[in-house]
């Protein structure tokens, strides 16, 4: 602190109308003024302001001022219905790409499993397979077979948060990184920005501290320049990345044929989709808002326009957002350019602090405040070049978020199963028995490689590994 003009930054925030933060500043210890001032000198009170003010004016925008239009034929590829030639040179341009050394893999995992009973990061959770293996191990296990099959290797960037950061870190110590070597796993911390009032004023904490929540997982753009990670790219040679969350027990890490579209398309941003069949499906789609790429929530949707209808009686404007993206560095370089631009979203939400005028703690019981957050997609308005893939839900979406009912470990362990019974199914075998066969990806990423269980009868509940992994991690994709 001894480098710090604290009369400088108090008159900072008090010209902003943040100068109560500094309200207990004078009786607080050294020590205690220190954590304080580094909190401060993070935060430029003068955005915070224009981010609030803008966010909360966007919670009051006429929605009929707003155009929402279904995406560009040539921007959209269903996989599904693809020629199945033209997926296999995706495929091919993807595996290239891996084997060359250009593709890195982006892993949002910031959040933790509250809803699921836990406090422990969301991708430590055990879904109950035959296994008994996490999200962070299948998801480490399938990035491995695809640097096997591609001939490659794919460097994996995580993206925590505060609270997440120490657990994950140690649980994948814990489980010697999955088999990957640990010098290809980068682990890296979103930002954080103050919690605020109704009327933007910033929260305490305590006497000696600010209320500061995630930016959300918008927040990795910044996250990517501040924490070097954009240069250690370049550095390796990456020019292509594939984001995903976390919670996605489905998900195809590096999918080659996602990354082979893109490629061949040359986006500069590309979303992985699925199809909405039901206008009343509480998800938000991939569209046209006023001319532009975006994201539109469900609730920001008109009825009209939600319930629009194609020809063939599919909905207009029905690819569901999965938050499972394809970014060029490039362009992920250039975010830092319209970064301020970006559109902050405005949560109200319950949030303890103490007040500035006793110290005393207020833990509300309903909503006294907001949370402000940027979501992936918001830079989708700002893409020239712009793709969507959709692929078929039971294939490739099935989210972890709650302990019971839809989107659960129950409804992830089936969906992972029934997946593994189809593949053994086009493999020629028969599955039989409730609880499942499971799949190691050391076997298959994709359903490929069954061939010796044609006109086996598997019984579940079991587990699929290769007899040796050394022998697993010499097969290649023809």
């Amino acid at each position: 602190m001894a480098n710090v003009d604290i009369a400088d930054l108090r008159a900072k925030f008090e010209a902003a109308g943040q100068g109560h933060v500094f309200a207990f500043f004078d009786a607080l210890t050294p020590e205690e003024q220190s954590a304080l001032i580094t909190q401060l000198l993070a935060i430029d009170p003068e955005r915070v302001n224009r981010i609030h003010a803008s966010a909360m004016a966007a919670l009051h925008i006429d929605a009929s001022a707003t155009t929402i239009e279904p995406l560009p034929a040539d921007v959209y590829l269903d996989a599904e219905h693809a020629d199945p030639a033209q997926l296999n040179e995706f495929r091919e341009i993807g595996m290239k790409a891996i084997q060359a050394g250009k593709v890195g893999v982006l892993l949002m995992a910031g959040g933790q499993g509250t809803r699921l009973g836990s406090s422990a990061p969301k991708g430590c959770y055990d879904i109950g397979l035959p296994s008994g293996k996490s999200l962070f191990q299948l998801q480490a296990e399938r990035l491995l077979k695809l640097q096997t099959l591609a001939g490659g290797v794919l460097p994996w960037y995580i993206l925590v948060s505060d609270p997440t950061w120490a657990p994950t870190v140690a649980f994948f110590e814990r489980n010697n990184f999955f088999g990957l070597d640990r010098k290809n796993v980068h682990f890296f911390a979103q930002s954080s920005v103050p919690a605020l009032t109704n009327d933007g004023k910033i929260f305490l904490a305590s006497k000696g501290s600010i209320v500061e929540t995630p930016h959300g997982n918008g927040g990795v753009y910044t996250a990517l320049e501040s924490a070097g990670i954009l240069k250690r790219m370049k550095e390796s040679g990456v020019e292509y990345i594939h984001a995903y969350c976390v919670d996605n027990c489905l998900v195809k890490v590096a999918d080659p044929i996602f990354l082979g579209f893109n490629i061949a398309r040359g986006a500069e941003v590309g979303a992985k989709t699925v199809r909405k069949v039901d206008p009343d499906e509480p998800v938000g789609v991939v569209c046209l808002r006023n001319g532009k790429y975006d994201v539109v929530e469900y609730s920001e949707i008109p009825k009209a326009v939600a319930e629009a209808r194609k020809p063939d009686g599919s909905l207009q404007v029905s690819s569901a957002n999965i938050a499972n993206h394809f970014y060029t560095r490039a362009f992920l370089e250039r975010a830092k350019e319209f970064g301020d631009q970006l559109q902050y979203h405005a949560a109200h939400k319950t949030i303890p602090h103490i007040d500035v005028a006793t110290g005393e703690t207020i833990m509300p019981g309903t909503p006294n405040g907001v949370k402000l957050e940027l979501f992936v997609f918001d830079v989708f308005p700002f893409c020239n070049k712009f793709a969507v893939f959709e692929v078929v839900r039971c294939n490739e979406f099935s989210p972890l978020k709650n302990k019971d009912g839809p989107d659960s470990p129950a409804t992830a362990r089936r969906d992972i199963l029934d997946l593994h019974r189809r593949y053994l199914t086009a493999a020629g075998a028969k599955v039989e028995g409730g609880d499942g066969v499971e799949i190691s990806p050391f076997m298959s990423y994709g359903g490929e490689g069954l061939e010796a269980y044609a006109g086996q009868t598997l019984t579940g509940p079991r587990q699929l590994e290769p007899t040796s992994k050394a022998v697993a991690t010499m097969e290649k994709e023809e």
